[in-house]
């Protein structure tokens, strides 16, 4: 088969479009025929190296963390799917991805993909889907009535975030650009603001109940959207690298998010998007041997919105 793969740790160039075995599933695992992946930022992260220490990895090694496909071998001991069934998952961090043609999954990880839109575009939906869905309800405890800003609003995590706070009834206020506001509403905010000419702070006025920071700011700058949050409140981050901010004096809980995957968690994700309540937003669909060059651009800063990679005669 196909795959992309790298050898070493380093930057885009590393990685090469080349033959690969075939995978084999093992016990409790299924065999997909992966239709696309997705790039994530934790992708480029794994490949340069600079999270050996959570997620090390074996190489040569496949990328690829979220896949959707069709079911094309069982292993033993797998209940519940058939080969032909059509699936959507998040896979493991430190084993071989989906860029490829095919690859193999713990059944257990896995959900019926969505029906509403093509399979392909499903792989946009697991990772950063579960991300948003587990800061807003794992750990902030999202409820109707209350207010949460969305900070880095028009990222592929945003987009669901702010759809997710939407549905459960809560007050949003997003920050965007002008290029994305439009989007950002759309997907449901309240209210937009303009990172770029305004200051968020001052433009928020009332205290909010959770901060939800997707986006790659300065500690200052955390700690003054964090003050935003009323007592009692929470912060939640996916930006690990700097810690959210926790005020212990007025009870505001700053957690930092690892995202896991989670079967169920994505059945229902998909059953939104099959009921017209969740939308899926893809940017931008390349085959598998471009993979390297959205690498690349991703490094540059020049890569927006989701990009969907397809694989190989798909």
């Amino acid at each position: 088969m196909k795959a992309v793969r790298f050898h070493e740790y380093g930057d885009a160039d590393v990685l090469r479009y080349e033959d690969a075995d075939q995978p084999v599933p093992g016990t409790d695992e299924v065999r997909i025929r992966v239709a696309a992946t997705t790039f994530n930022g934790v992708d480029g992260n794994i490949r340069a190296g600079l999270m050996q220490g959570p997620m090390p990895v074996t190489f040569p090694h496949v990328p690829g963390l979220d896949v959707a496909g069709t079911v094309d071998a069982l292993g033993t001991g797998v209940t519940g799917w058939a080969v032909g069934d059509q699936v959507v998952g998040f896979l493991p961090f430190v084993v071989d991805g989906a860029a490829a043609e095919y690859v193999v999954a713990p059944a257990a990880s896995l959900a019926t993909a969505p029906t509403a839109i093509p399979l392909a575009d499903a792989a946009a939906l697991p990772l950063v889907g579960l991300t948003a869905y587990q800061a807003l309800f794992d750990h902030a405890r999202l409820e109707a009535g209350q207010r949460i800003l969305v900070n880095g609003a028009s990222g592929a995590v945003g987009s669901y975030a702010v759809q997710l706070a939407k549905a459960a009834g809560a007050y949003v206020i997003a920050t965007s650009s002008p290029r994305t506001s439009a989007d950002v509403r759309a997907a449901g905010a309240d209210e937009v603001v303009d990172y770029t000419s305004t200051d968020v702070a001052s433009t928020v006025g009332e205290p909010v109940d959770v901060l939800l920071n997707l986006a790659p700011i300065s500690p200052e700058q955390f700690a003054t959207l964090a003050a935003l949050v009323g007592d009692g409140g929470v912060v939640v981050s996916t930006t690990v690298w700097m810690p959210a901010p926790t005020d212990d004096a007025r009870g505001v809980r700053g957690i930092d998010l690892f995202v896991r995957s989670d079967a169920d968690q994505l059945a229902e994700l998909v059953a939104r998007v099959d009921r017209g309540e969740l939308t899926v937003e893809v940017t931008e669909r390349v085959a598998l041997a471009e993979l390297a060059d959205i690498h690349a651009r991703a490094a540059a800063g020049t890569l927006a919105g989701k990009v969907v990679v397809l694989a190989a005669g798909d």
